[in-house]
């Protein structure tokens, strides 16, 4: 059996996007720093986000029912820490960083992200001590061209992105 130490140290290898998933709740705009994102279909768009269910947003994201997954350039790696609670900064204070709005859920959207994925929570599973969501996109918001933030190695690095249109329909 591979035990826990094992697997996070070989998932450290594994490169991923670093995003900050949002929430609007009856309590106000609620947020949290995930790596665990990914596409599943395009037909219809849904993406997969797998959430710890003893983060103080996870009960937030099963009530409001909706998700924003905003990915960060490398020029918003501070909103990583920052919602991650490693700054210790309570939720609705975290959000007065930077510029959010709205798009069709009315779950905080990140202006400047490379792109923010607007959900609602089409499914949901647990496994272990996550819960995975599958969330159905309701609207993408793309920022301008620009370097994307990864987490690989515990460390953060920057890539090039090319600008790529986004198509409607």
């Amino acid at each position: 059996m591979i035990d826990r130490q094992t697997f996070r140290d070989a998932m450290a290898r594994l490169g991923a996007a670093v995003n900050v998933v949002t929430t609007n709740t009856d309590a106000g705009w609620r947020g949290f720093t995930a790596s665990a994102v990914c596409s599943v279909t395009d037909d219809p768009p849904t993406l997969l986000l797998c959430v710890n269910r003893t983060g103080d947003t996870h009960d937030a994201l099963v009530s409001s029912g909706i998700v924003c997954i905003n990915t960060l350039s490398a020029a918003q790696e501070a909103f990583s820490p920052l919602f991650a609670g490693f700054t210790q900064v309570p939720q609705p204070e975290r959000f007065q960083e930077g510029r959010w709005n709205t798009l069709v859920t009315g779950a905080p959207a990140l202006e400047g992200a490379v792109v923010s994925f607007d959900c609602t929570i089409a499914d949901q599973t647990t496994v272990g001590t996550h819960t995975v969501f599958f969330c159905a996109v309701q609207a993408i918001q793309t920022g301008a061209a620009h370097e994307a933030l990864i987490y690989a190695g515990r460390a953060y690095h920057r890539i090039p992105v090319r600008p790529t249109p986004v198509s409607a329909k």
